[in-house]
């Protein structure tokens, strides 16, 4: 009886300071945890809790901490790309605005100052206003449909439009400005109707926008194309060049908004990198999607992919 109480005692003994070890291990780790977030949180660090222990229960809280703390490195991460692309756009405009606006003073300028100026050069210099003046304007509307489209504040119309037909009328258009600029012109849009679902206006200023981004940057190929391609429940829309093209490193980044053509295809042109966003977010407003491939100085096609109506 004696040696059972003894056995007893010792067993509470030994049990109570297991207790006390767990007690005293888990107020350890929870003082690291507390420590340790409190260090990245105020040095802004990309640190994560690492801690080997047995506790099943702080091996739970540890994994879903470090969840917490990647969920947030990639807020902080789209953030800060945000902020840098929409510093680089409003330095883009503002250098776009700040050119012609420069070129609308001086002549203003000279027409307020020369009074021994020919009719003939004050119509010439009004014609240079009335052209940088449109320049200005295109420009800040530009910026402000890309700002509708991205809050959700432009609505686009679904309707069942024929492509073939569309595209036809833009490219014929742009006929004779092609030939003038000796460039070779390549059509493949099937004689027959070939319906898409989409708004009528979103979808030629889509056509438009691309085919006007082949003439000014792909230009050195001489060559623009326009392709309608038929699939089983989808309409492809290609245009393309034969320009220096887009190499790998930037084919990611045209349709981003901070993106430039000055930092890749033709020098001697720059935008504000609102063009291709603004085709890139019409697309995915009518459900479809968009894509670039490119061979510099073979051939760069821009692939635009609609929903197709068989009826």
């Amino acid at each position: 009886m004696f040696n059972l109480v003894v056995i007893l005692l010792i067993c509470s003994v030994v049990v109570n300071i297991i207790l006390f070890r767990s007690r005293s291990n888990q107020r350890t780790e929870i003082k690291y945890i507390r420590n340790k977030l409190s260090k990245i949180v105020s040095e802004e660090t990309g640190e994560r809790l690492l801690l080997y222990t047995d506790d099943k229960y702080i091996k739970s809280l540890l994994i879903q901490i470090n969840r917490l703390l990647n969920h947030n490195q990639k807020i902080i991460g789209n953030y800060n790309s945000i902020e840098l692309s929409m510093r680089k756009m409003l330095s883009n405009i503002s250098h776009d605005l700040k050119t012609p606006l420069t070129v609308i003073l001086g002549y203003i300028e000279i027409l307020n100052n020369d009074k021994n100026l020919t009719t003939e050069k004050i119509m010439s210099s009004l014609e240079t206003v009335n052209l940088k003046t449109v320049e200005v304007l295109e420009l800040i509307n530009r910026f402000f449909e890309l700002v509708k489209l991205e809050s959700g504040d432009k609505k686009l119309n679904s309707s069942r439009i024929d492509i073939c037909e569309v595209s036809r009328k833009i490219i014929l258009d742009y006929y004779e400005i092609l030939i003038n600029k000796e460039f070779e012109v390549v059509i493949d849009i099937p004689e027959d109707p070939v319906f898409v679902r989409g708004d009528e206006d979103a979808i030629e200023r889509v056509i438009n926008n691309l085919i006007t981004n082949a003439i000014q940057y792909g230009s050195a190929g001489k060559m623009v194309g326009l392709k309608i391609r038929i699939a089983e429940n989808d309409v492809y829309v290609e245009v393309s060049d034969k320009g220096k093209g887009i190499n790998e490193l930037h084919k990611d980044r045209v349709f981003e908004r901070m993106y430039t053509l000055e930092d890749s295809r033709n020098t001697n042109y720059q935008g504000s990198g609102l063009g291709l966003t603004i085709t890139k977010r019409l697309v995915e407003q009518m459900g479809g999607s968009i894509s670039l491939d490119s061979a510099p100085f073979q051939k760069t096609t821009f692939t635009v992919r609609l929903k197709r109506i068989r009826f």
